[in-house]
């Protein structure tokens, strides 16, 4: 009998939905403050979670939610890359 991997779940900063990993994009923060998108998922810095919805990253940029969660402000162009992201990921 062989055992399934446990998934990691991590809570979307957005909805407070705990979903697995996979299925979110990862936002850092790092030591000299830039914030970028964490396509690896295992970079050093403050991390927060966004499911990958475009509806989510709308309500992330308008609510500021990154910039609570990074404690830094968040540019415009993150929000564009993130959905960016989502149009492209088929899932």
């Amino acid at each position: 009998m062989t055992r399934s991997k446990k998934q990691p779940l991590r809570k979307c900063v957005v909805t407070q939905d705990m979903i697995p990993k996979q299925q979110l994009i990862r936002v850092v923060r790092n030591k000299e403050g830039e914030v970028f998108v964490d396509d690896t998922g295992k970079k050093n810095g403050r991390g927060a979670y966004l499911m990958k919805d475009l509806q989510v990253i709308e309500q992330a940029e308008k609510q500021q939610v990154l910039n609570r969660h990074l404690k830094t402000k968040v540019d415009d162009s993150i929000y564009e890359e993130l959905r960016a992201k989502v149009k492209a990921d088929p899932s």
